[in-house]
């Protein structure tokens, strides 16, 4: 049964104690804390048959604990890590080694923080069950969807979770905790699911360096190896040509956690001056170097290195240059003393097309030493051209001295700046009346070679010089990029034209004789001119012509009106027309009847001339009173038609309402229609 860490007795169908454990004693085991967890692998079974008495930070469970509240004890627990290397599924037993214990689990992902941050980040949390139920425990398919709660062991509770989904390079951790204080132990498995825990890298040695004093050897491996199969005495190696003999091996790690990448080789005498291969054996425990999975090394592998004893060595290179640059890089084949390094960077002076003034040096410094020194300018250098950087003793009276207390000899290094550049660009234009033609243009100054236009966020280009088009009335977003493989730079601009022709005018399509013809220019654009032309009645050369008035004829008659738009500078024109419908009259008066035969005559029922007519309704009816068309609209007609369907010959009655424009008087008139067939 789980116990709550809090200060109250509850009374139920059974009774529990809750306490805080005053005899409780602190995890100092290692795997007994977050930060020291166990590595495990996929592949293995871990055997955990000894669990020291202790507790840790209480636990937050979800759905278990109070509101945002750590109450669950962490009472001799262990940890385990490892890493997600295919995204999956994740399966795993927790076997007990005896009947009726009872372990509990968590599963945390931990991915890009500190271990111990389980103790206060509740989200990382990703599953775990915390039955009261005896046996086997752990996540498996036919597993809950939820954490399992502290329960009564006497009763049947879930001791399994549904498997989680591991995501591909995330890092988790396992703890695996029992309330009680006697048990036997437990074994951990892994199985059953999707995902791949097992690093499939393949352990190699990696580099082999000698010290200066050519007695001390560190062995890089390429990934982590268990503590457990590094003998002290160093059997698992041995060195070929035999110049000395192997009398340790040691690790940093080992002493607070399980692996290690880094061993330090003692050897019985100093190394002369040669070309050597440290060679990996199995050792007097029969294995050479084991990774988390037990996977090992191949016996008889080897890695070659050189000693020679120590002698002055000079500056390898100067890292690559930036534009601009306001301090260089320099590398050294050796690691240099940092305590020799003048902090105000008089161990140099710098001489080239401009003045540079050195204003201080500095290293990554890690006990004392550096891999190599930062010189730092006073001022950027924008000047193209070649540079000598100088090394030479300091104002405290030394130059460099490398790791092995050599100092370095006097010795000038070159370095190369590039010019900067200025992406600042020219354009012509050939304006039209629809569209405008821009050709932009780069000068290519400062050994540009590289240039990147974008027009309107979309059209690319990467010439010196391109040529687009726009339309004439539009806000256009250019962006150049020009680089010279060193130094950049970006500019953007807006360019807005407004100088397009468009022609055009609304006016109606009906008049009465004894009305006038209004129009209305609606043109856009740089117009300097205009012409209309109102058929053969009159014309125009004024942007808004006053109203026309057209000849009575006593018969409906049709006229073309036509506007054109000039620019003349641009030396463009648009032009649009339109079609006048000069009425007969605007009396209106409805036929009598009608013969919707498709004959071209008289096929359509309406009322004539209601060009005037505001408020316009038109109904007609069957003999039965039935609806069989309507209208607003003075010009929509009946074709005879109700639904589709062709009316017979017959009788109908039309009523017409309407406001007269001219005397604003309301007018109601009926009457009856005749459609023949």
């Amino acid at each position: 049964m789980k116990f709550k860490r809090i200060h109250i007795i509850l009374f139920s169908i059974f009774l529990f104690v809750f306490s805080i454990n005053i005899d409780a004693q602190n995890c100092t085991t290692l795997g007994q804390t977050p930060a020291t967890a166990f590595p495990v692998c996929g592949t293995t079974t871990f055997s955990q048959t000894v669990v020291p008495i202790c507790s840790t930070n209480n636990l937050f469970v979800p759905g278990c604990s109070g509101t945002g509240g750590a109450d669950y004890e962490n009472k001799n627990p262990f940890f385990y890590k490892f890493t997600c290397y295919v995204g999956g599924t994740l399966g795993f037993v927790i076997t007990p080694l005896a009947a009726n214990e009872d372990y509990d689990w968590q599963l945390y992902d931990i991915t890009g923080r500190n271990p111990n941050d389980i103790f206060t980040v509740n989200s990382l949390v990703v599953t775990g069950n915390w039955s009261g139920s005896y046996g086997p425990t752990g996540a498996s398919a036919s597993g809950v969807n939820f954490i399992q709660c502290a329960s009564d062991p006497a009763q049947s509770n879930p001791t399994f979770a549904k498997m989680p989904v591991l995501t591909a390079g995330h890092e988790y951790l396992l703890m695996v905790s029992h309330y009680t204080n006697t048990q036997s132990g437990y074994t951990l498995a892994f199985g059953g699911g999707t995902a791949v825990i097992t690093d499939p890298k393949v352990p190699k040695m990696v580099s082999a360096k000698a010290d200066c004093d050519g007695k001390i050897l560190t062995l890089t491996l390429n990934k982590q190896m268990r503590c457990t199969s590094l003998t002290a005495n160093g059997s698992e190696f041995s060195l070929s040509p035999a110049a000395t003999t192997i009398i340790s091996a040691v690790t940093a790690t080992c002493s607070t956690g399980f692996e290690f990448t880094e061993i330090t080789i003692s050897l019985a005498s100093a190394l002369p001056n040669g070309t050597y291969d440290l060679v990996i054996n199995n050792g007097s425990d029969g294995n050479t170097l084991l990774d988390i999975c037990g996977s090992g090394i191949g016996a008889g592998e080897k890695i070659s290195f050189s000693y020679a004893a120590p002698q002055p060595i000079f500056a390898d290179s100067i890292g690559k240059i930036p534009c601009t640059p306001d301090s260089v890089r320099i590398y050294f084949p050796k690691k240099i003393s940092c305590a020799s390094i003048a902090s105000n960077g008089s161990d140099f002076s710098v001489t080239g097309p401009t003045p540079v003034t050195v204003i201080s040096a500095t290293g990554n410094c890690v006990n004392g030493k550096t891999d190599y020194v930062v010189v730092k300018f006073a001022a950027p250098i924008f000047t193209k051209g070649t540079y000598q950087l100088n090394l030479k003793a300091g104002n405290d009276g030394t130059v460099l001295i490398d790791e092995c207390g050599q100092e370095t000899p006097v010795q000038s290094l070159s370095f190369v700046t590039a010019d900067t550049v200025n992406a600042e660009y020219t354009y012509t234009e050939k304006l039209g009346c629809q569209r405008d033609t821009l050709t932009f243009t780069h000068n290519g100054a400062h050994d540009v070679n590289s240039w990147n236009w974008t027009f309107n966020n979309g059209i690319k280009a990467t010439t010196r010089v391109h040529t687009i088009i726009f339309p004439a009335t539009s806000t256009n977003n250019i962006q150049l990029i020009v680089s010279n493989g060193t130094c950049s730079d970006t500019s953007n601009s807006v360019i807005t034209y407004d100088n397009e022709v468009k022609a055009d005018f609304t006016m109606p399509s009906f008049i009465c004789p004894e009305d006038k013809l209004e129009v209305v220019n609606t043109s856009q654009g740089q117009i300097d001119a205009w012409k209309w032309t109102f058929d053969v009645i009159a014309s125009s050369t004024i942007k808004d012509p006053l109203p026309v008035q057209f000849p009575t004829i006593n018969r409906e008659a049709y006229y073309t009106v036509k506007l054109v738009a000039y620019n003349n500078t641009l030396g463009c024109t648009d032009s649009t027309r339109r079609t006048l419908t000069v009425l007969d009259h605007c009396l209106i008066a409805v036929p009598t009847a009608f013969t919707p035969n498709g004959d071209g005559r008289n096929d359509f029922f309406r009322p004539h001339n209601a060009l005037k007519a505001d408020n316009y309704e038109f109904k007609v009816y069957n003999r039965w009173g039935q609806l069989v068309f309507q209208t607003n609209n003075w010009l929509d007609k009946w074709d005879g038609k109700v639904n589709g369907s062709i009316q017979s010959t017959g009788v109908f009655v039309w009523m017409l309402r309407y406001i007269n424009r001219d005397t604003q008087k309301e007018i109601f008139e009926k009457g009856t229609v005749t459609l023949i067939r």
